[in-house]
């Protein structure tokens, strides 16, 4: 039986899979009933973003596991490369 993530990966071409990637930060905010969350991975210089209807517990310094694709966000009037997580689970 396939995993959740080749499952996704074969519906969905343009999405990456990583494992055992650090966390160098997050952080979450609310909005409306949506908790905004951005975590920084280490070797990367691109926000990683994802939502949730519930708090997170912090991730800073955990190894997760993400599956998501490269988007582009206006910042300011600025094009900003984000990766919009799908899928992300604590290793």
């Amino acid at each position: 039986m396939a995993s959740d993530p080749d499952k996704l990966l074969k519906q969905h071409p343009g999405l990456t899979h990583s494992e055992l990637l650090k966390v160098t930060s997050h952080v979450q905010r609310e909005k409306d009933e949506w908790f905004l969350n951005t975590v920084m991975i280490e070797g990367h210089s691109v926000p990683f973003k994802f939502k949730r209807k519930k708090a997170y517990k912090s991730l800073t310094d955990a190894r997760v596991n993400l599956t998501y694709y490269p988007e582009a966000e206006t910042v300011a009037g600025f094009k900003v490369e984000i990766m919009h997580v799908v899928r992300i689970k604590k290793s």
